[in-house]
């Protein structure tokens, strides 16, 4: 047991670990992701939820950014997603084994445009408290291309947002911008942040893509194993959310 790892995280809120996958799985992981969206195109509909979509900086175009799920479609991404050196890592932090929640690749080309600040835990009915993200890049992710950036210490005042069941970004005047943290990560690293971290991203105002995997887990004694439970609810809420807004026409593939 990493004690001063696990000690790191719960004080801190995130820790990063350098170098905890071999390079040719992350090789591996990064050619599939280079050639997903040309060779599952038939899936990149704005009318598939699995597909995420976000205005592009430079052009205003809606441009296609994530895959959610996509192990499924990605046996790189599920062995990394389910690899031994992750889950020991995560087994530290936790104290007992770490479940798969949510697993998505987010591909963040450029001109593509950030996240506003918040946190990724949500107040859904049974949604786990012990929730937190895992990341991992597949090229050097840096503020040019629009790296994750934490904001430590927050986490210990739990939810920031109204506890309504919806999505909700947080004011930026909620937390000190003294504080931020750009995670800057190569390939092969991690960075694993608690679902009550608050944290966001710049746009991807480079020429470089920051295809980034996103991981999240659950603790064991957190209901254990609830990937399948967690998307039938995320697609139920998504179409619900589409239709509120005049799409009816959406599916799943």
């Amino acid at each position: 047991m990493n004690s001063a790892l696990r000690t790191e995280f719960e004080e801190r809120g995130f820790v990063v670990v350098r170098k905890l996958f071999a390079r040719e799985l992350m090789a591996r992981a990064a050619a599939e992701a280079e050639a997903l969206p040309e060779r599952l195109k038939h899936l990149v509909d704005v009318k598939n939820i699995r597909c995420r979509w976000q205005d592009n900086v430079f052009t205003g175009d809606c441009t296609f950014e994530t895959f959610d799920p996509i192990i499924d479609l990605s046996p790189a991404c599920e062995a990394i997603a389910r690899s031994p050196a992750l889950l020991d890592l995560l087994g530290e932090l936790y104290g007992e084994r770490a479940h798969l929640f949510k697993d998505k690749l987010i591909f963040k080309p450029p001109g593509v445009k950030g996240y506003q600040l918040h946190q990724d835990w949500i107040s859904w009915p049974g949604f786990p408290k012990s929730f937190l993200t895992v990341l991992v890049p597949f090229e050097a992710a840096d503020r040019d291309n629009g790296c994750t950036i934490v904001y430590p210490g927050y986490h210990r005042d739990g939810c920031l947002t109204e506890q309504d069941g919806q999505y909700h970004e947080l004011p930026p005047d909620i937390v000190d911008e003294r504080t931020a943290v750009p995670l800057l990560l190569e390939p092969s690293d991690v960075a694993v942040f608690g679902g009550f971290v608050p944290h966001r991203s710049d746009p991807n105002t480079s020429d470089r893509w920051r295809r980034q995997l996103y991981l999240s887990y659950s603790a064991d004694s957190d209901g254990g194993d609830q990937r399948d439970k967690h998307y039938r609810e995320f697609h139920a809420w998504l179409r619900k959310k589409y239709a509120e807004h005049g799409k009816i026409d959406t599916y799943y593939a």
